[in-house]
């Protein structure tokens, strides 16, 4: 493959030379965002939660050990409109690979450059916040738009219900752009799922619990979501949400979110749960958090960030309602946090039997 001169170039004026195929002549718009995991590009780029990103890799090789089968992936496809990186490896050794980095990305029309120095890159997003960006051939000028007035969720939730297992207990999953492995993580209980588009209204339906995913954007858009949810908080049956999902119960509990300058996307997050002062790595990637100061008396942080101190888990006081900034079921990532599941299980069936001996 030919590769020719080109450049990273972002809003706030820097450029980035690298090198991308000759036949990759349009020019490719994203908001610029860096990820400094050692692994799990398969995972990253087929999070619904990069939809509309140019993801920038920090760690040096990316490809080295190929692509996984579908089954592997996180959806069924790449959601970030373009990948940056340092190098591109040429060979790939993996007994589960099917295919090269390269073919993967070229048979998903997936821009992309590589020898790009990704770390001052992020050297650079750190100081001055994430940005639109484009990569392209040609040296401007460009036009950037404001990624974050797009509804991503709507892009990326599914269209109608989908069901999953055939136990009793049901729980209503709402997908926002949900990661396959939450999905996975929850059928390995006792659970009947049905999966709903991001504004289906559930609420004057049978179910146990809800859970509400991860997923792009900026969670003010989901408007819909919230109306349902605030719906959802007075049949006082238990809720879990995870990245997005948290943000979305906090707008309707009656909080508010900002944007954070360059957002959590690693593999190595440090949260302290506050009730055990246990700390725990976790997996994350999001871009808004829940301003604390706006946070209903009736919830509490449960969870906060080492590194920043933001807000990583809300849970309501008195109601079975928890949520968690950051992701328990990894992939890739430390599975420190895995229990939370569990305590979504037992809660259920707590709600369950305590339903049965008022009735």
């Amino acid at each position: 493959m030919k590769l020719v001169t080109a450049q990273l170039t972002l809003a706030t004026g820097e450029t980035f030379s690298g090198l991308v195929p000759s036949f990759q002549t349009k020019p490719c718009y994203g908001e610029a965002v860096f990820n400094t995991g050692m692994v799990g590009y398969v995972e990253s780029l087929t999070d619904p939660s990069y939809a509309g990103q140019i993801l920038i890799f920090t760690y040096p090789l990316i490809g080295n050990y190929g692509v996984p089968p579908l089954k592997m992936w996180e959806s069924s496809r790449i959601h970030v409109k373009g990948v940056v990186m340092s190098e591109l490896a040429c060979h790939y050794a993996n007994h589960t690979s099917t295919q090269s980095f390269l073919e993967w990305l070229m048979s998903e029309h997936i821009p992309f450059i590589t020898k790009v120095d990704t770390r001052a890159v992020t050297t650079c997003l750190r100081v001055h916040g994430v940005a639109p960006g484009v990569i392209s051939q040609e040296p401007g000028p460009y036009t950037f738009e404001a990624f974050d007035s797009i509804h991503w969720v709507k892009e990326v939730s599914i269209k109608e219900p989908q069901y999953y297992g055939d136990h009793e207990k049901l729980i209503i999953l709402v997908d926002c752009g949900m990661k396959e492995n939450i999905l996975r993580c929850l059928l390995h209980f006792p659970f009947r799922i049905k999966r709903v588009p991001y504004h289906y209204d559930y609420t004057n339906e049978a179910y146990d619990g809800v859970f509400i995913s991860n997923g792009p954007g900026d969670p003010k858009h989901c408007t819909e979501t919230i109306r349902i949810l605030k719906k959802a908080f007075t049949k006082q049956k238990p809720i879990f949400g995870i990245c997005l999902g948290t943000q979305l119960m906090a707008l309707a509990a009656g909080a508010t979110t900002y944007k954070l300058p360059f957002g959590h996307r690693s593999q190595n997050q440090p949260c302290v749960e506050l009730t055990s002062k246990h700390c725990y790595l976790t997996s994350q990637n999001h871009s808004y958090a829940v301003d604390e100061k706006t946070i209903p008396a009736d919830w509490q942080v449960s969870f906060r960030n080492l590194n920043d101190h933001s807000v990583e888990g809300i849970k309501h006081r008195t109601l079975p309602f928890f949520a968690v900034q950051f992701h328990p079921e990894a992939s890739p990532g430390p599975l420190d946090t895995e229990w939370l599941f569990q305590k979504f299980y037992d809660l259920i069936c707590y709600h369950s039997e305590k339903i049965k001996h008022a009735i």
